[in-house]
């Protein structure tokens, strides 16, 4: 046999060879795939249960009808803004953003429609943090800076804030804001009674939890003067939360992503 022939017998053997290999790599690497999802997907389950079972999950109600009729009311998102310390940087580019505004055919993609109420057509709508049940930023946090509450609410440890911004990817509701400056330049009036942040930290709506555990309603709902916003027990059928849902029809920002968000509109 010459050494040509040889040669190719050789390089033959290394491509059947390389072509077995990449075929077991990919085999695994979609079983590895499966794994993942078919975890995400009982971890989803799992979440949703406990939450069911939990005796306490906090959840917010706000109703549409009676918000927009208040026509350019920021009585909840100033409220918020003096409870927080959330600077304003006066440029769009550098906004925090714990409560703010969206037009209801943004806010809610999947639920518009070409006969929608004119009482919401073209109308701004509050949006929030939703305190997922399934929160994606939770999950992908890799200093547990931001974590899950047994009764549901979606908290951020500052400390533990390295500023890597995954669960700003993560959300996708848009909910989380950086810090590219030190926001505390930024605040009008310091609230002693709420901590203030740094540049570089991630921060976000708590539900105002610092005020429930005082036993005091969420600071958005206390200023609504239109008494748009309820927030309670949605596990207690006796709660108002869990009556205006039963009630009434409501909608909520892309449930169809599996996150199960915890604020119900009203329509």
């Amino acid at each position: 046999m010459n050494k040509g022939r040889r040669k190719f017998i050789k390089l033959a053997g290394l491509a059947a060879f390389g072509i077995a290999t990449e075929q077991i790599v990919s085999s695994k690497a979609q079983s590895k795939a499966t794994e993942i999802i078919s975890n995400r997907g009982r971890q989803t389950k799992k979440s949703l249960n406990s939450a069911s079972a939990a005796k306490v999950r906090l959840a917010m109600v706000v109703d549409l009808r009676k918000c927009v009729s208040q026509n350019g009311c920021t009585k909840c998102i100033d409220s918020c803004n003096k409870e927080h310390n959330v600077p304003d940087f006066g440029e769009t580019k550098d906004e925090v953003k714990w409560i703010w505004k969206e037009p209801y055919e943004g806010a809610f993609m999947d639920q518009e429609n070409l006969y929608m109420k004119d009482q919401l057509k073209d109308k701004m709508v509050p949006v929030f943090c939703n305190n997922c049940d399934n929160p994606p930023c939770v999950e992908v946090c890799p200093t547990q800076a931001t974590y899950k509450r047994d009764d549901g609410i979606v908290m951020m440890d500052w400390h533990r804030c390295i500023g890597c911004r995954y669960c700003m990817a993560a959300c996708p509701y848009g909910s989380r804001s950086f810090n590219w400056r030190d926001p505390r330049q930024f605040i009008k009036e310091v609230n002693p009674n709420f901590p203030t942040r740094t540049k570089g930290v991630v921060e976000k709506c708590e539900f105002c939890a610092e005020r429930i555990d005082n036993g005091l309603p969420p600071a958005c709902v206390e200023a609504c003067s239109a008494k748009a916003l309820v927030f309670g027990n949605i596990n207690d059928p006796d709660s108002e939360v869990r009556k205006l849902l039963k009630d009434n029809f409501s909608v909520r920002r892309k449930p169809g992503l599996g996150t199960g968000p915890e604020i119900y509109y009203l329509v």
